[in-house]
C-alpha cells in the first residue's frame, strides 16, 4: 500500500514538469526564450493562429524597435519551433 505523501510528491512532482510539447506550442515560451526581460516588458501575445502571431506593443518607439528586429526574431524563434510564419505588431495595451 502507497503512502499518501509519496502519492502527493509524485502528483506535483508531474505537475511541475512541463513536457517539450507545452513549451514548442506556447507563442509566450517561444518569445520568453528569445527576448530580454526589458523587452518582454514591453509586449503582451494577442493572438497565434495560422502561423502568424499577433503581439501587442505598449508604445510608438516599441513598436519601431520591433519592427525593425522583426526578421531577426523570426529567424530565432523559427529555429524552435517551424509552427510560426509571420509575425505582427500592433499598438494597443499590454495589461
Amino acid at each position: 500500500m502507497e503512502l499518501i505523501k509519496d502519492t502527493l510528491k509524485a502528483v506535483f512532482a508531474k505537475i511541475g514538469q512541463r513536457s517539450p510539447a507545452d513549451s514548442s506550442s506556447d507563442p509566450f515560451m517561444w518569445l520568453k526564450k528569445t527576448l530580454t526581460k526589458r523587452e518582454l516588458g514591453h509586449i503582451k501575445v494577442n493572438y497565434f493562429r495560422d502561423g502568424v502571431l499577433g503581439i501587442n506593443v505598449d508604445s510608438s518607439s516599441w513598436l519601431y524597435y520591433f519592427n525593425l528586429n522583426k526578421k531577426a526574431l523570426l529567424e530565432k524563434i523559427s529555429k524552435r519551433t517551424d509552427k510560426l510564419k509571420e509575425i505582427h505588431f500592433y499598438l494597443g495595451e499590454i495589461n
